[in-house]
């Protein structure tokens, strides 16, 4: 299914008032040189430039990363720039090593890798027709003809309610890329989220450093008291921002891959489809100015009540109507529908085509299974038609991105440049808003 390509216009600026990570380090005795090697060169790859400065002190200064299209874009901005002092005495280099890994900017730069994974992993999820969406089967997923075995995958759930890989953890993966497999858009969220981690790390990685019973897909129920890195015992601490204030106060990139849902508001008795009575989601690229409206706005909630603006504004116009009605009214723009219209009706439709001109509408992608990559306003207009009697709600799931899968890949990085394993090194916590001026200062 094809899909938009990635937006590369330039981000709006973040207020230096706002921070959207600090991550507390528990901190250890000096790092040994090669230690400190192995942690700058990892901060360069994530696009940290080191410039040699006569100061007597560090200086930060990392911009505005969150903000920008990608990394490129970062560094012709000036972002992402730590100017060190020619002596610096080996304590002082641990702590500079110590701060940048754990800097709300790393955090951004991180976000430019994991938006790249998501969206190599979503492209092949979209690419796969044979990855289709519950029809009837035996079980909740349906791996058909093949068998389960021979896509990788072992049942430890009945009816289909439950799989962890067989083997190698990427040859599960692979068997969504190019297998045939059904599974209803709960699935589809899942698979996104493993093999987003399986592109991050590469195949090799995602098979050593995570073990099978943590790649566990199924009813998110049976995902709660497994060890899956999801929503286990695994996933450590969630971060729990369901209305987006957070994220949309940091930018852009702080929404790259992130799980959530649209969800009906009204109670399953006003459901006429419950096959789409809520789609989930992984969120696959966010433009400027959709990114710039959120943060305007405070997050999703300005636009959930949009949504319910909207409903009522759909429900006002009468008639009998034909399938897709809506979908082909204001998304596609349908020049047969809308010549048809009648004059309250022509008007009705001007101010549905007003709320949905809001970049947030058009510019927000996600993914759906098995809806392929489209932005917020297709799925809003298209539950218009499934489910009339009932306005609809999109929120953000817990999810661990920031806080421990974040750390597991420091630490597998760290661990790959010395070829052995190492520990995470830090536990995240969520910070709104603080104080600071755009240059961090650092005594050595």
């Amino acid at each position: 299914m094809s899909h938009k390509p990635r937006s590369q216009r330039v981000g709006q600026g973040l207020n230096s008032a706002v921070v959207w990570m600090l991550l507390v380090v528990s901190t250890a005795a000096v790092a040994a040189p090669d230690t400190q090697d192995c942690a700058q060169g990892f901060l360069q790859e994530l696009g940290w430039r080191f410039i040699p400065s006569n100061e007597a002190v560090v200086e930060i200064q990392p911009g505005t990363p969150c903000d920008r299209a990608d990394l490129l874009e970062a560094q012709a901005a000036g972002d992402l720039v730590v100017r060190v002092p020619h002596r610096l005495d080996a304590t002082a280099r641990s702590q500079l090593t110590e701060t940048l890994l754990h800097h709300p900017a790393t955090l951004c730069a991180y976000g430019f890798e994991l938006g790249a994974a998501t969206r190599r992993a979503v492209d092949r999820l979209v690419e796969n027709r044979g990855f289709r969406f519950s029809a009837l089967q035996i079980g909740w997923i349906g791996f058909g003809p093949t068998s389960s075995a021979r896509d990788g995958w072992e049942p430890i759930a009945w009816f289909g309610r439950g799989y962890q890989p067989r083997g190698a953890n990427s040859r599960a993966i692979e068997a969504f890329y190019t297998g045939q497999v059904r599974g209803e858009c709960g699935l589809g969220r899942q698979i996104a989220q493993y093999a987003t981690q399986a592109e991050l790390y590469g195949s090799k990685g995602f098979d050593t450093e995570f073990d099978a019973d943590e790649i566990v897909i199924g009813t998110f129920n049976r995902l709660h008291p497994s060890r899956s890195i999801l929503l286990g015992t695994s996933a450590g601490r969630f971060t729990r921002d369901g209305h987006a204030i957070a994220a949309a106060a940091a930018g852009r990139q702080a929404f790259m891959g992130l799980p959530g849902f649209i969800f009906h508001v009204f109670d399953r008795s006003t459901l006429d489809d419950l096959n789409n009575q809520a789609e989930n989601f992984v969120v696959y690229d966010v433009g400027a100015e959709a990114a710039a409206a959120l943060r305007s706005h405070g997050g999703f909630e300005f636009y959930n009540t949009r949504n319910r603006t909207i409903w009522l504004l759909a429900r006002s116009i009468s008639g009998r109507k034909p399938p897709r009605y809506f979908q082909r009214l204001l998304i596609e723009r349908d020049p047969a529908l809308r010549a048809g219209l009648s004059a309250d009706a022509r008007a009705t439709v001007a101010r549905l085509d007003a709320k949905f001109a809001d970049p947030f509408y058009r510019d927000f992608e996600i993914y759906v299974h098995k809806q392929g990559v489209k932005p917020v306003g297709f799925h809003i207009a298209r539950l218009l038609d499934r489910n009339p009697r009932t306005p609809f709600r999109i929120e953000l799931a817990l999810h661990n991105l920031h806080t421990t899968l974040y750390d597991r890949y420091v630490a597998y990085r760290l661990g790959a440049c010395h070829q052995r394993p190492t520990r995470p090194i830090a536990r995240s916590q969520y910070w709104q808003s603080a104080p600071g001026p755009e240059a961090d200062i650092l005594q050595p």
